[in-house]
């Protein structure tokens, strides 16, 4: 069909549903999932592409977030397990941040905790985003820059809100404080207030959220993060005031890996060369680690 010059031509129809081009096992599994909207029959088509080694990355990897998304994580997380030995390096470590949302959903936390501290690891030792200072990633259809800082920060913040989980409050302040030297927001920040309450630390936490009520921090003004501040001041509102928190008091280093978290942060250096340490001469906290 021709169009008039100066007409606005539609765009192809797979480019609008935002759909990969052909008609492969893994193309029909995306069709069937983002168009006829049926996410079990998707499941079964991105099967079909695995097993016939069709874009194998990107087909386990999306099955498991339908999976996800159906109530079927602990599939999910068998399939990665099962699976991902047919998938490249580069897909690795994507399918491991998918592996930790699942073991999330599941409150699989010993296992998300540990593949955490795994993929801290492979900062320390040059291995995360492939070798690269940088990586690439896709957020409700737009791309944008990650940098190894802000990565490290963000699994620090993970890891902090999994020690949360366990009732690990000490811990957790541990990580949260590493992980606002790095990178700091409010969202972080409010959680570290969170474990400073748990431990009657009223004093440095109110410091902490009057610094987030005033915009220090990234994200300060999201409207639903200033209301739950305003929940957490109300609550330190009627208790005593307490000496500001020193995490080396009473804090049980029952996790080898905080041993060797000052030493990991305090040596921060550009990335320089192929070797993406954020951290120079940490052969001690990586074989800590390696436990």
């Amino acid at each position: 069909m021709s169009h008039r010059k100066g007409e606005k031509q539609e765009p192809p129809f797979h480019v609008v549903h935002k759909l990969p081009h052909g008609d492969s096992p893994y193309v029909r599994a995306k069709h069937v999932q983002l168009v006829q909207k049926d996410p079990e029959a998707a499941i079964v088509f991105f099967w079909k592409a695995i097993n016939a080694g069709d874009r194998v990355d990107s087909a386990l990897k999306d099955m498991a977030v339908v999976m996800k998304q159906q109530d079927r994580a602990e599939e999910a997380i068998e399939a990665i397990k099962s699976f991902r030995d047919r998938c490249s390096k580069q897909a690795q470590e994507s399918l491991d941040n998918v592996l930790i949302d699942l073991y999330k959903k599941c409150g699989r936390v010993e296992e998300q905790i540990e593949l955490l501290k795994q993929k801290l690891l492979m900062i320390c030792q040059g291995e995360a985003f492939n070798g690269k200072p940088t990586k690439t990633a896709r957020s409700h259809g737009r791309k944008f820059q990650v940098t190894v800082q802000k990565e490290t920060s963000r699994i620090l913040g993970n890891l902090g809100w999994a020690y949360m989980q366990q009732g690990k409050y000490s811990a957790a302040e541990v990580v949260y404080r590493k992980a606002q030297m790095i990178d700091p927001d409010a969202n972080k920040a409010c959680n570290l207030c969170m474990c400073l309450m748990k431990q009657a630390s009223h004093d440095e936490a109110r410091l902490i959220l009057e610094d987030v009520l005033q915009n220090k921090f990234s994200g300060s003004d999201d409207p639903k993060l200033r209301s739950r501040i305003e929940d957490m001041i109300q609550e330190l509102e009627p208790l005593n005031t307490s000496p500001i928190s020193n995490t080396a008091t009473g804090l049980n280093l029952e996790d080898a890996f905080l041993e060797g978290l000052d030493q990991l942060m305090n040596q921060m250096t550009p990335y320089r060369l192929r070797r993406l340490p954020i951290f120079e001469e940490i052969s001690p906290f990586r074989d800590q680690l390696a436990c």
